[in-house]
């Protein structure tokens, strides 16, 4: 008898071993099925492959133990401490971060797969974030997948010597691995479905215009995110040039190779600072992300946006949908809220378009009761996130495909009720994880576990059937308001949609 059936047998009550061509793996039983975590879909990008594309998993011998989470991606200091202690991330030494988890209900059946994406703004955060794990759609029916992908420098800076958009090159070798091995875990190759969160969500809108990722997926889940939010190239030589400049070397993969890791994390974080801060008017191209997908002609042909217009992944059903305000993350919890005055709100404005005097009356108009931390977080959720997405719901419809909108609007009474329905809030509704730690002071204990049921029900039946329950995105703008009431709501982003009409994001 093998080494490989010794175990089965030994440990079926607890462990099974499923074999795929780079070895075999121990998962672990859950509640609902199987666990395997930390299994690796690429080379560690380590040495020469550090700022290459993906490189085949590397083969192993005997079993690999996939019953806790593997490393994670090296990454930068998350830059607000705040941010920090309200979202945190895992961070899990090892050489080989690139690797996956999944949750599967039955290893011999052939589950539709869900495959998440996590955010953190191409520069922070982990697949292996316990409110992403999986067990509850393995409960329902569906294998989940959560992957790590290269992150900041390494995963998204335009480097001479290296490869284009490491990071997402790193999310389609992750569907490469899924296509050809997910059927030994009980998954069905031919019903993949991404999704993601933020950074994550435009990650996903960009995949819809990759040339190499067309056939690996069918459906796509876009939460708090689109595709407009890349680099031309020379923003992106931009973003280069500074790296340089700061670590005192050529901006190549050579020289970047040869700087110290906590060395190259202080200098990135400078630089973020450096190009968002709104101080240097050379850098007034950068707004908010710093590094990001970049369109390089290659692997990027054209905006995604662009291509989404012309008939992009017409053949993905698309569930996509926006937090009614954003931007309450990064004002209640931070004091930004108390800090902000009508200066500083025009001040904020004045980045995002060159006559705020005129934008923040349209807002007033609409708005005549808010705050000025009320107006700043309007604007800034729909310059951000709100008003893209409407435009990517237009160019979906225009050309003809469909899309399922929501809005999620629950609003918790943390933070003197100042919250509102902000970025992230949703996630542990959607993995139905409202027990978890992770963002448990953003939503409080006695978030409405009503409302998890109806979210994670309906991201299920979209993967699995292509339908989350409610009518399609056409020309009646329908969208599903996720709020202790459930409801269908017409055309919400309409004055989002006039604010920013004719303005680039």
């Amino acid at each position: 008898m093998s080494e490989a059936e010794t175990a089965v047998v030994d440990e079926a009550a607890e462990t099974r071993v499923v074999s795929i061509a780079q070895g075999a793996f121990r998962g672990a039983r859950t509640g609902s099925g199987w666990a395997f975590k930390g299994v690796p879909y690429a080379a560690p990008p380590v040495g020469e492959a550090r700022f290459d594309a993906p490189r085949p998993p590397v083969p192993h011998q005997g079993i690999a133990d996939a019953t806790d989470w593997g490393p994670t991606v090296s990454t930068p200091p998350q830059r607000s401490a705040v941010i920090d202690a309200l979202l945190p991330d895992p961070h899990r030494h090892g050489e080989n971060g690139l690797n996956l988890n999944l949750w599967t209900p039955d290893l011999d059946g052939s589950a539709p797969v869900l495959v998440f994406i996590h955010g953190g703004g191409f520069a922070t955060g982990a697949g292996s974030t316990t409110a992403f794990d999986g067990t509850a759609f393995a409960r329902d029916g569906v294998l989940a997948v959560t992957i790590n992908y290269r992150l900041a420098v390494e995963g998204f800076a335009l480097l001479r010597g290296a490869a284009t958009n490491r990071g997402l090159r790193d999310q389609v070798a992750a569907l490469e691995w899924i296509r050809d091995n997910i059927a030994a875990f009980g998954g069905d190759p031919g019903r993949v479905t991404i999704a993601g969160e933020s950074a994550g969500a435009m990650a996903v809108c960009t995949l819809l215009a990759v040339p190499s990722a067309r056939g690996l997926f069918h459906r796509a889940i876009s939460q708090s995110g689109t595709g407009h939010h890349v680099h031309t190239r020379a923003r992106a030589e931009t973003v280069a040039a500074e790296l340089g400049i700061e670590l005192g070397v050529e901006a190549n993969a050579r020289a970047l190779a040869e700087v110290p890791v906590e060395e190259l994390h202080t200098a990135t974080n400078a630089v973020i600072a450096r190009l968002t801060s709104g101080q240097d008017p050379r850098f007034a191209e950068f707004r908010r992300l710093v590094f990001q997908p970049v369109v390089d002609g290659d692997f990027l042909p054209e905006h995604p946006v662009d291509a989404i217009a012309a008939g992009a992944a017409a053949d993905v059903d698309l569930l996509i949908g926006v937090n009614a305000e954003e931007y309450g993350l990064f004002v209640a919890p931070t004091g930004l809220a108390d800090a902000m005055t009508a200066q500083v709100l025009t001040a904020t404005t004045a980045r995002l378009c060159e006559d705020p005097g005129a934008m923040l009356a349209t807002y007033r108009e609409q708005l005549p009761e808010a705050t000025s931390a009320e107006l700043f977080v309007a604007v800034q959720s729909d310059w951000f996130c709100i008003a893209p997405t409407d435009r990517l719901l237009e160019a979906r419809r225009a050309a003809g495909t469909a899309s399922y909108a929501y809005q999620f609007a629950w609003r918790p009474a943390t933070f003197e009720g100042r919250l509102g329905a902000c970025h992230t809030l949703e996630v542990p509704f959607v993995f139905d994880t409202l027990d978890d730690p992770w963002g448990i002071e953003l939503r409080g204990v006695d978030a409405p576990r009503e409302l998890a049921t109806r979210m994670h029900g309906a991201w299920v039946a979209f993967v699995a059937t292509g339908e989350p329950g409610w009518p399609a995105y056409g020309e009646d703008r329908t969208f599903c308001r996720l709020d202790l009431t459930v409801s269908l709501v017409q055309d919400p982003l309409a004055f989002s949609r006039r604010a920013w009409q004719g303005f680039a994001f």
